[in-house]
């Protein structure tokens, strides 16, 4: 059974992740976009799982500063270039659990997915 956690280690959503799977014994390995960086080829993986429009976090500071041109006309392509520019922008956290994705954290979530 292999669970990695991704996203930034200061955001809020993350740490609240961090504690319940520490909470529950849940062995996991979190993956820092920050330091550890993003690839292209695990935004295509991750967005064929979950959509590209779930993954753009369009409420966070990042994704407000962006020129109006960088917002508009997104689609598929220039989200994925986005967000591997600016990996802030990726709504958090994506967890990767036995092959699977799931995007976000509530406490009934992770229960059902563990």
């Amino acid at each position: 059974m292999s669970t990695t956690l991704y996203g930034i280690a200061n955001c809020d959503t993350i740490k609240k992740a961090k504690k319940w799977l520490t909470e529950h014994n849940i062995d996991f390995v979190f993956h820092d976009y920050r330091k550890d960086g993003i690839s292209a080829a695990f935004l295509t993986t991750a967005e064929s799982a979950l959509g590209w429009e779930v993954m753009l976090n369009k409420r966070g500071t990042t994704y407000r500063q962006l020129d109006d041109a960088d917002k508009a006309n997104l689609d598929k392509e220039k989200a994925l270039s986005l967000l591997e520019t600016h990996p802030a922008m990726v709504k958090r956290p994506i967890l990767l659990h036995n092959g699977t994705f799931h995007i976000g954290f509530k406490p009934a979530q992770y229960e059902d997915i563990f």
